[in-house]
């Protein structure tokens, strides 16, 4: 048994036993390993009790049809996936810019650019035609798979040595991906593969300025998702369905690496347009085990009367951004399950969360999970109780951590020296559960006070008419910055003075005068990263600057607009 398979075993022995996971997990060793070659073919492909079930299913959500690839077959497929590009000249090291949907051969491509040692640059469909110049450009890709409405975007982009691969479809300049059906299913390696050979290049959502680019390693992603696996509670034989896009973290994250890492199936539904009640009713009907999904879904879901459908849901969890009270309450009451919030990053895999069988408390992200040592820290580098997330390197490095950013030339940074930091802010508690405060450059003062944007949003989020909501500062000549709100409103609410009233009376009962709301903007759109994490860098700008042109901009109202709430003054020093 390799001590991949012994750590694999040791966390699924003691999934519910928070306190001997954490004290007796310890990282595989970082031997030459291939994750797919290894473990998927090894072992999935190979076992009696796993090679012919389904690996993935995909359910169309319009016309209902269904692919389910068992393990053994995803094995043979990608061999000759693995061959086809090694026969275009693709070798180690090579980068391959990979722009696919959710579709078969996404998952087949993965695993045989893991076989080859290729370096996959996992990227959006939204891209436009400049950010994908960029990908090329910094990513240094040689290939490209894409889908076929990608390929016009092409048109004057990479050099004529790119090569270009189309799925399900045939474009002049392009190479047919059924191509890779006429290769031998059998698949050799040019040699073992070493644990920091590079394996992922994942660019940032580009929240602020440019995206950097996270280099993850043969081990890093594979090997660390492991903690992944562990929080999400996945055991062999479940239907996991994670509900993210291809082309950012979480994607493989939840629909490769945990999943596989377990043995579970990769479910997946694909909808032209998020619908609540089509996909609650798919979950249900195909008896999905194990569910994850954002914030701005579970919203969704709950604007549903979730009793109303019957599910085979054991664990249920929740990233992106952390979830607030109301919504978790919702699912409870309903079915009976409750949310489990957990933390990462692009940069990381699971590094902390609520882990199945352990006490949940409402509103926090959970304790740091097996593997990973986190330690809160001030601007020193001081140990805090409120503070930056960061996580003790050396000795202590977990193996889920990114090789770093890399730069120009390949060269890498951000994660050497004594400690990585996140640019997350969290507050530790004396259980050592960590509550979301926000980024570094999210927090903000106001009077002197410091402002958690997430905790403002978490009470606008409790009022029946608000469906999202972003905090940000607007400048004051007296405070320095007063909080305003964003606010994206229900299905059906109307935006009106009437409304905005309702919620600013909700917020001054329920907030110290300091905290509360001071102006409050209702929008019919919130700027988000493709990942869909809100971009309060954006409204930052839109309030910095005055921007009144800005085509996001709504309805805006202020406390002194309404008479009314005076009768309740604000003492806010």
């Amino acid at each position: 048994m390799t001590t991949f398979q012994q750590a694999r075993s040791f966390l699924l022995q003691h999934r519910t036993d928070y306190a001997a996971a954490v004290a007796g997990f310890r990282w595989p060793d970082p031997v030459p390993f291939n994750w797919a070659l290894d473990w998927f073919d090894a072992e999935l492909a190979s076992n009696a009790d796993s090679r012919n079930r389904p690996a993935l299913w995909i359910v169309d959500g319009t016309t209902g049809r269904e692919e389910k690839p068992t393990f053994a077959h995803l094995s043979k497929r990608s061999n000759q996936v693995a061959n086809f590009l090694r026969a275009k000249g693709l070798k180690r090291g090579d980068h391959l810019l990979l722009l696919l949907g959710n579709v078969v051969p996404l998952w087949e491509v993965m695993l045989a650019a893991i076989k080859l040692g290729l370096v996959t640059i996992p990227a959006t469909t939204l891209l436009t035609p400049e950010e994908l110049r960029d990908r090329l450009d910094r990513g240094r890709a040689k290939a490209v798979v894409a889908a076929p409405d990608q390929v016009a975007k092409f048109a004057g982009l990479g050099g004529d040595d790119l090569v270009r691969i189309v799925v399900d479809d045939a474009q002049d300049g392009w190479l047919n991906y059924d191509g890779t059906a006429l290769q031998p299913d059998v698949f050799t390696p040019d040699g073992p593969t070493q644990a920091d050979d590079p394996m992922l290049l994942y660019f940032t959502s580009g929240t602020t300025a440019k995206p950097k680019l996270v280099r993850h390693s043969q081990r890093s992603y594979p090997v660390g998702a492991l903690s992944t696996m562990f929080w999400l509670g996945l055991q062999p034989g479940d239907v996991h369905l994670n509900i993210s896009s291809p082309g950012w973290a979480k994607h493989a994250w939840s629909c490769l690496f945990a999943p596989w890492n377990a043995g579970a199936t990769v479910f997946v539904v694909n909808q032209p347009r998020f619908d609540a009640k089509s996909l609650l009713t798919t979950i249900g009907r195909c008896g999905v085990t194990t569910l994850c999904a954002p914030p701005t879904v579970w919203r969704m879901f709950i604007q549903e009367k979730l009793s109303d459908y019957q599910v085979a849901l054991r664990e249920v969890c929740g990233a992106g951004e952390p979830l607030n009270p109301e919504v978790i309450d919702q699912v409870k009451a309903a079915w009976g399950v409750t949310i489990r919030d957990g933390y990462g990053q692009t940069e990381t895999t699971a590094m902390v969360g609520n882990s199945p069988g352990q006490t949940v408390k409402i509103g926090s992200m959970g304790r740091p999970l097996p593997g990973y040592v986190v330690k809160i820290t001030d601007a020193d580098g001081q140990p805090a109780k409120e503070g930056e997330i960061t996580l003790a390197l050396g000795a202590a490095r977990p193996a889920g951590l990114m090789q770093g950013y890399q730069g120009e030339g390949g060269k890498l940074a951000g994660a050497d020296g004594e400690v990585y930091r996140s640019g997350d802010v969290a507050f530790a508690d004396e259980d050592g559960y960590l509550t979301f405060v926000g980024r570094t450059d999210d927090v903000f003062k106001s009077s002197d006070y410091r402002i958690s944007p997430f905790e403002l949003e978490s009470v606008l989020l409790e009022h029946d008419l608000v469906a999202e909501a972003a905090v940000v500062p607007s400048p004051d000549p007296i405070k320095l910055a007063i909080p305003k709100a964003y606010v994206l409103l229900t299905g059906g609410a109307e935006r009106s003075r009437d409304t905005a009233l309702s919620i600013f009376k909700h917020m001054q009962g329920r907030l110290a005068p300091f905290k509360r709301i001071r102006k409050l903007e209702i929008v019919s759109e919130l700027p988000k990263t493709i990942s869909g994490k809100i971009r309060r860098v954006h409204l930052r700008r839109i309030e910095h600057e005055h921007d009144q042109t800005d085509s996001l901009r709504g309805l805006e109202f202020s406390e002194e607009d309404f008479p009314e709430l005076k009768a309740a003054p604000a003492k806010d020093g």
